[in-house]
């Protein structure tokens, strides 16, 4: 992969004799990658080289950093699955990094599209001694926790919209995916996913129905590595913080960022549509939308947030 990542065109020859294989299976591994989604640019008499920058993360660094287990993989159906596959095992911080999903997922079942080494792929365990009831609005926490890191790292025009999306530039940079097990009133096993775009290809992006952004061409980009540790430590130092004062001590940050705050907006929960200005959030992580009837609060499964302009 490395050999592939200069701005030079590299030819199946000396890919086969850096590797040690024959030329055919180069051209294999070189399918195999674009199957994984990584785009690779093929020029007849030229070679092969890497359309975007592939990164991959330093597990020894990631180890080393971190007081709470680190999981690394190549490949995994899922960061989240894994994690909720093995709650007993765990405890409260520790993560699990994927290269490449096959199986990665987003809000409400829909895919989220995992190229090989191209994004960060993460999923944090955190386990709430209260239930699930604890964690109303935990979702708006990480969003809060993910833009402070990005914000660390000198990354400017960042937004997040509710109830858990981070934008950048007003198309999205990184979503959120939390899921329970556990009792509504007693000991609940939390699993956070996390997937950031760091590069990506047109034509990974073309699979993507909204508009999107990554942080290639930012030149605050942190590298994955330092990015992950990053985020694990601050969202470590937020659930903390969320189990002793909830979500009020997060109410601030969110006001800060939120791209529809103040905007007119319309709310769609099922077949019905709301419209109003939007007000923020309140203490639970509700929405709250300035209709003709007053302000109203709206939670729940079905509902997304788009401006009326």
């Amino acid at each position: 992969m490395n050999a592939l990542s200069g701005e030079q065109f590299v030819s199946g020859e000396e890919l086969a004799k850096q590797a040690g294989i024959s030329r055919t299976a180069i051209s294999k591994h070189i399918d195999s990658l674009e199957d994984y989604g990584v785009e690779i640019f093929s020029v007849k008499g030229k070679g092969y080289k890497l359309a975007n920058p592939v990164s991959l993360i330093d597990e020894d660094q990631l180890t080393r950093s971190l007081n709470n287990r680190c999981f690394y993989f190549n490949e995994l159906p899922s960061t989240n699955a894994f994690l909720l596959k093995h709650v007993n095992e765990l405890a409260s911080g520790d993560i699990c990094i994927a290269e490449y999903q096959s199986a990665g997922r987003g809000r409400r079942g829909r895919s989220w599209v995992s190229p090989y080494g191209c994004h960060l792929y993460c999923s944090m365990y955190w386990k709430l001694e209260q239930g699930m009831a604890q964690a109303s609005g935990l979702s708006l926490v990480v969003a809060c926790s993910l833009v402070k890191v990005l914000q660390n790292f000198g990354i400017e025009d960042l937004g997040v919209k509710w109830p858990n999306d981070i934008y950048l530039n007003n198309k999205k940079l990184a979503g959120v995916l939390i899921e329970m097990s556990g009792q509504a009133d007693s000991e609940c096993h939390l699993v956070v996913g996390i997937g950031i775009n760091i590069s990506m290809s047109q034509s990974q992006g073309d699979k993507i129905d909204q508009a999107w952004s990554d942080l290639s061409a930012n030149p605050s980009c942190p590298g994955k590595t330092e990015l992950a540790i990053a985020l694990q430590k601050q969202l470590h130092q937020d659930f903390s913080t969320f189990e002793l004062q909830g979500l009020t001590a997060f109410l601030d940050r969110w006001q800060q960022v939120d791209v529809f705050l103040g905007k007119q907006v319309k709310l769609l929960m099922g077949d019905n549509q709301i419209d109003g200005i939007c007000r923020g959030i309140d203490e639970s992580g509700a929405i709250l939308l300035e209709t003709d009837e007053g302000i109203k609060t709206f939670v729940g499964g079905e509902i997304s947030l788009r401006s009326t302009s």
